[in-house]
């Protein structure tokens, strides 16, 4: 059997990985969705984000170096005639990092099997909710991407701010990857326009009027239930609220 490669989208499904799946484990410590994208290099890039969630997210930029940008580096020492296998949900949050790691795939030159293990259907906490025969099944039903070079492409739509050519691409991809194009569509209606905050605001400035209340836990709870598709947690949405009470 060819050996494995595991990119993970977080350490809680590190946490309840299956023992019987073998093979090395990379794990995605990043939330891309949020904060400065800029560098134009990769040191320079990784420097942005080692800045940015530092001093949002707390933690040392070292921090961010020797637990983040290391798993990263895993992935140009993948091995040829190995597999790949990508583990990601279809929220926004972890499509963009998804769309990251497909970048670094290719920019890597990684001409690998690649195939993308998602969860079967929509569940609140995702990979980590999934009891381990769940979690086996889902790795028996994993997809080959064929697409990995388009997909690395939303990356850079992303990362540019370009919403345009993001949708576009989204689109084009929709006929294989349907749930692309629904992350896509979730994150141009958050982009803040003239006379709109953009919908994650909107959603919890809602919430609040209607529960009355500036209860973290209440109103992060119902904003899961509403918006499921960004893949927020709790720092994420502590940021939002807090510019909401501060404005």
């Amino acid at each position: 059997m060819e050996k494995q490669y595991h990119v993970l989208n977080g350490d809680a499904l590190k946490e309840v990985f299956p023992e019987d799946i073998e093979g090395s484990i990379i794990v995605m410590r990043e939330c891309l969705i949020d904060g400065d994208l800029n560098g134009a290099t990769p040191e320079a890039f990784f420097e942005t984000r080692a800045t940015f969630l530092s001093e949002n997210y707390g933690g040392s930029k070292q921090d961010y170096f020797d637990k983040v940008v290391t798993e990263f580096d895993k992935i140009r020492s993948i091995s040829e005639e190995s597999e790949v296998n990508l583990w990601f949900e279809d929220d926004l949050f972890c499509q963009v990092n998804f769309w990251f790691i497909a970048h670094l795939l290719v920019q890597y030159r990684i001409k690998n099997s690649v195939y993308l293990i998602r969860p079967e259907g929509h569940h609140q906490y995702g990979f980590g909710g999934l009891s381990e025969t769940a979690l086996l099944n889902v790795h028996k039903q994993r997809v080959q991407l064929n697409h990995l070079e388009a997909i690395a492409d939303l990356w850079g739509f992303y990362r540019d701010e370009n919403s345009q050519e993001l949708l576009k691409a989204a689109i084009e991809l929709e006929a294989v990857y349907p749930y692309i194009l629904k992350a896509v569509r979730a994150h141009i209606d958050r982009i803040p326009k003239e006379g709109d905050e953009g919908r994650p605001t909107r959603s919890l400035r809602a919430i609040m009027k209607e529960l009355n209340t500036r209860d973290f836990g209440q109103i992060f709870t119902e904003f899961n239930k509403r918006e499921p598709i960004y893949g927020f947690g709790d720092l994420q949405v502590r940021r939002l609220l807090e510019r909401i009470i501060n404005a």
